[in-house]
């Protein structure tokens, strides 16, 4: 039988009051990406034909969010339960008829195959009213319970503040994700009233109103980290170093070194080579790529950046967005490389800024070494030839070109290009003066004592 067309509701109307924020509450980052992003990327694996988030306050925020991707935002002006949260996406559902998967913007990391497995699960049995995902954990809190028998079939779903003391007992609770069928879920909502502790309409209640039509409804369960709510800074920390957890033993499992792996913290997609050795308290920010054989020493930030094959970072060192690391090239101590390419086997040892810039393969880039590539008002670039040598606190003042194989001599402030094998030297001839450091001495002590 052929799938049935999927709509995605996502539900972030929440104020998120406990993140004492001005940044909605699902924008805020979990490895270097809004939470609601997150989610959204296991969604799209799924291609759903139509995909809803609704919102309350801070909508603007999280309409510029999802606008490149197409996604249409709904508001919930009041804040009457879940229930009626789902209902304000109903208009934007109008005509749609398939599978509908109802998710939180603030559970982010339910994965792709947990979703297709709530879906699946909901096309196996023509009956089912919905399928609840839902999980165990031996403190169940406030989440709503789950009663259900061995096969997954739900007797009773109940919110904490109304279940009775037995209810209280059971184990097994509500992520709040659901898949129900379009004809039922719209249906069944206009049924639901607000009889309860809280005076909200919830969404749980068209599972027993499905059942008392003979059409009942069966809970799948996933582990507990995977639908790990965000409701405060404190929960969201809880969230990023379990996510941080399982990304390192990943790397690991991929072929990668982590000296001391609860130091290394990445981003959503980082991507490590096999052979990569990365030692203690470096951080990836987005967009980096590690090459097979590269190494990152200690204490180096890297973000938006390419590491070639065999190359060398750090340690302390820090590779900003467009930093290109060719194959054995060599970024060393306290060096910063922004929008800059480094070719094959070229080296920046150390103390050095290398900003709009373009380093021809083998060159060597001395100690104190900066491209001036801002005036003020606008950028420019600095290219250095294949075999160059730059020596020590070097200025090189763009936009400037060092030709193939020249040499630069230490102390320089560059200003116009240099040509190919020449020598560049940039700076007044020495003198020697014999005689004058001993003569300043003694007149200066002289002129001390007699105060």
């Amino acid at each position: 039988m052929a799938a049935r067309p999927l709509a995605v509701i996502v539900l972030a109307a929440g104020k998120g009051t406990r993140m004492q924020s001005d940044l909605h509450k699902v924008l805020h980052p979990l490895a270097g990406r809004p939470m609601l992003l997150h989610l959204l990327g296991s969604v799209a694996a799924l291609a759903p034909a139509r995909m809803v988030v609704v919102v309350g306050a801070g909508r603007e925020q999280v309409e510029a969010a999802v606008a490149p991707l197409g996604i249409e935002v709904v508001t919930q002006a009041e804040q009457l339960g879940t229930g009626h949260a789902v209902r304000m996406a109903e208009p934007a559902l109008a005509g749609f008829d398939g599978d509908v998967l109802i998710l939180y913007g603030d559970v982010p990391l339910v994965s792709e195959a947990t979703l297709r497995n709530m879906v699946a699960a909901l096309d196996r049995a023509d009956a089912l009213t919905a399928v609840v995902l839902g999980f165990r954990t031996p403190a169940p809190g406030a989440y709503g319970r789950v009663i259900a028998d061995a096969a997954g079939r739900i007797a009773k779903m109940v919110e904490a503040k109304d279940a009775s003391p037995a209810e209280l007992a059971e184990t097994l609770c509500n992520s709040g994700l659901m898949a129900v069928r379009s004809a039922d879920l719209f249906r069944l909502l206009a049924q639901v009233g607000n009889a309860n502790a809280a005076g909200e309409y919830y969404l749980p209640d068209i599972v027993m109103l499905g059942a008392d039509e003979g059409r009942p409804s069966i809970v799948v369960e996933t582990d507990p980290a995977e639908v790990a709510g965000v409701n405060s800074r404190a929960e969201l920390a809880i969230v990023e170093a379990q996510w941080q957890a399982r990304r390192r033993a990943q790397a690991m499992a991929e072929g990668a070194t982590l000296v001391a792996p609860e130091t290394v913290w990445f981003a959503h997609d980082t991507v490590l080579g096999r052979d990569v050795l990365v030692e203690p308290d470096v951080v990836f920010g987005p967009g980096v790529r590690v090459a097979d054989g590269a190494t990152i020493h200690a204490f180096s930030h890297l973000e938006g950046a390419e590491i070639g094959p065999g190359a060398e970072v750090g340690p302390y060192a820090r590779l900003r967005p467009g930093a290109v690391l060719g194959a054995r090239s060599k970024v060393g101590n306290f060096v910063e490389v922004k929008k800059a390419t480094l070719g094959e086997g070229a080296k920046a040892s150390h103390l050095t800024y290398l900003g709009d810039a373009t380093i021809g393969a083998g060159a060597n880039i001395g100690a104190g070494t900066i491209t001036c590539n801002y005036d003020g008002f606008f950028k420019y670039r600095t290219t250095i030839g294949a075999g160059a040598f730059i020596g020590s606190n070097t200025a090189l003042v763009a936009p400037v070109t060092i030709g193939d194989g020249a040499i630069v001599g230490a102390g320089a402030v560059v200003t116009a290009d240099v040509e190919a094998d020449a020598l560049a030297l940039v700076r007044p001839p020495q003198q020697a003066k014999p005689g004058w450091a001993r003569r300043f001495r003694e007149r200066m002590s002289a002129k001390k004592a007699g105060r």
